[in-house]
């Protein structure tokens, strides 16, 4: 049987806060809680300032084993100071599912904790194209380059919300494919 992933949202910028709380309240209740971020140079006066947020701001993801352990712990959760509800609705707790649940799996999974920067390349018409790093299957949402900026916006939507969110990128040279060492 596979895991089954919830969204839990929560107050906004105050994820990590939840997270840790529930923890401290609750020590007994082993269920790993997901909060995906990426890395983000922001540029400020000139200076680079490294930065981190959320790719699903106010969203946390449970992941459990059996569905009746949301059912026993969903109270936990609730009395937690920071919640607002459970996906689809605090009546109708639902896993993840299709796009939604291959959305997360893609930062939870393949990406991990924090998304760094994916390497891209452009080609000869312009498309940017990329070889590795989170972006890496998301080329489809993408909806705006910086190149100067070195950032790709891309959305995505879960249950009814919909996110644009950047993602950081490096260019890496049109003849960065794997040749001979002379």
């Amino acid at each position: 049987m596979g895991m089954n992933y919830f969204a839990i949202q929560v107050k906004t910028r105050s994820e990590e806060k939840y997270i840790k709380l529930f923890k401290a309240l609750h020590p007994e209740i082993n269920i790993p809680i997901h909060f995906p971020k990426r890395k983000i140079d922001i540029r400020r006066r000139g200076r680079i300032i490294p930065s981190s947020s959320g790719v699903f701001p106010g969203y946390i993801f449970l992941e459990v084993e059996d569905e009746k352990d949301m059912v026993t712990h969903q109270w936990a959760f609730r009395r937690t100071d920071g919640f607002f509800r459970f996906l689809k609705s605090n009546q109708n707790i639902s896993p993840l599912a299709d796009r939604d649940l291959e959305i997360v799996l893609h930062f939870i999974k393949n990406v991990g904790p924090l998304a760094g920067k994916s390497r891209v390349y452009f080609d000869e018409n312009s498309r940017i194209v990329v070889t590795e790093g989170p972006l890496m299957g998301l080329e489809g949402s993408i909806i705006k380059v910086d190149k100067r900026k070195g950032r790709a916006k891309i959305k995505l939507d879960l249950y009814d919300d919909s996110f644009s969110i950047d993602l950081a990128f490096e260019v890496i040279g049109q003849a960065a494919r794997p040749g001979p060492v002379l």
